[in-house]
């Protein structure tokens, strides 16, 4: 199963572009469920739903979180899924598995005083100050996902128009627009980009690490983290954080749902929905101003 699972990652990796860290994660799934095959002599063409509701039963009997196990469901079933395609076995047998029932989780955001907070504060003079000051404020002036903004390289970007083109999940590409604080932090940054620039990298990364090299996604969280201190935000943020403060914060001023699902590249306007229980408030008192019963 082993060579199997091996092209299905590189199918995710070409194919669909996936993240590295999806790729990681089905990585890590597939193989623990390729040693429960093997402890049990069953070979990828003999797996039936039965010895998947085992597998999954042993999942359960550890205590795993309800997330944890819908992801190893959702791995199992796209690489079946991929193996039917490519003829090697006859069926999905993940198909008709049912996955649990998750709790629906608040999205973590910041309020836009925090945000003003996190993003005001000057972090130093060094060009790696000026471009975590840049990378910090695209992240919430457009809300793309931190591994759409480590791949965005310098011909993606338009200053004068305030855009950006980004390559998102299955290689969908869409243009984004950001703000003139953005516009301003990003030209400060370019004018010190040089001093770290080494020209190694083709095609050049918008940012890049102090080797000189395209910007990694755990390298974002640490300067995440690093602005958390700064702000004294005594809450846990990670770089999502600013994704779903922009979604919010677009939503309670007025921004239509289909707009803010464009712009967050939402292949499901359902994904995006799960926003507007978040600015209840605002649209109480919207309803109470508008409704002639009310």
């Amino acid at each position: 199963m082993i060579q199997e699972i091996e092209l299905f990652l590189e199918f995710l990796r070409h194919e669909k572009n996936a993240s590295f860290h999806t790729i990681n994660n089905y990585r890590r799934d597939l193989e623990q469920f390729a040693v429960f095959c093997q402890k049990n002599k069953v070979s990828l063409k003999k797996v039936e739903p039965t010895f998947l509701r085992s597998y999954l039963a042993t999942l359960y009997e550890r205590e795993l979180k309800k997330s944890s196990i819908a992801r190893k469901l959702a791995a199992l079933r796209s690489f079946f899924r991929f193996c039917q395609r490519q003829g090697f076995i006859g069926y999905n047998p993940a198909e008709v598995l049912a996955s649990p029932r998750l709790e629906k989780k608040v999205p973590t955001f910041l309020t836009e005083e925090e945000i003003n907070r996190f993003l005001d504060r000057p972090s130093g003079t060094r060009p790696l100050d000026k471009r975590d000051e840049a990378l910090l404020e695209l992240l919430y002036a457009t809300g793309i996902r931190v591994s759409e903004l480590v791949g965005i390289n310098l011909e993606d970007l338009n200053l004068s128009h305030r855009f950006i083109r980004v390559r998102g999940k299955g290689k969908k590409e869409r243009l984004v627009p950001f703000g003139t604080k953005a516009e301003k932090k990003i030209r400060n940054y370019l004018k010190c980009r040089w001093q770290i620039n080494r020209g190694e990298v083709e095609p050049e990364p918008l940012f890049l690490n102090y080797r000189g090299r395209r910007l990694s996604v755990r390298s974002v969280q640490r300067v995440v983290d690093k602005a958390i201190k700064r702000a004294a935000l005594r809450r846990k943020i990670s770089p999502h954080s600013l994704r779903h403060s922009f979604a919010s914060h677009l939503l309670s001023r007025g921004a239509d749902l289909r707009v803010i699902q464009e712009l967050l590249g939402h292949a499901s306007l359902a994904t995006t929905q799960k926003y507007i229980h978040l600015d209840l408030k605002r649209l109480l008192e919207v309803y109470s101003k508008s409704h002639p019963r009310s």
